[in-house]
């Protein structure tokens, strides 16, 4: 005998209405952190030995610029959706919860912010 309801079936969502959701933004950004995180160690490896004026010259490039902005986002992303489940799974006050949750988004999207400023900053020359 099934307790689900034809909607709850078509729908494919659990209790919480979101877990599915999370899962897969979780499997996503780790996919997009993979491809860019062997970008970055290309940029990296090109540019050992080079000069300050060929480092900047190269990280003004937009499609450079791009790839580092769509690396912070995507791993900042990351980041907070695993420390919220580490947070939801090992904390059981309700008021810790909720102030810890909150902490972690402020502090991915200060480390977001931060970095996308920099990047900015090294590719229009600042």
């Amino acid at each position: 005998m099934a307790m689900r309801t034809p909607l709850k079936t078509a729908r494919q969502l659990g209790s919480a209405k979101e877990g599915a959701d999370h899962f897969w933004k979780q499997r996503v950004t780790a996919v997009a952190n993979l491809v860019l995180g062997l970008f970055l160690v290309w940029l990296i490896a090109s540019l050992v030995g080079a000069d300050h004026a060929t480092v900047k010259a190269k990280l003004a490039n937009p499609v450079i610029a791009l790839g580092l902005l769509a690396l912070i986002v995507s791993g900042t992303v990351h980041m907070r959706l695993g420390m919220q489940t580490i947070i939801e799974d090992y904390v059981h006050k309700d008021g810790s919860k909720i102030v810890l949750l909150m902490l972690n988004t402020f502090f991915a999207a200060a480390i977001a912010l931060t970095s996308v400023y920099a990047i900015l900053k090294l590719s229009f020359g600042g």
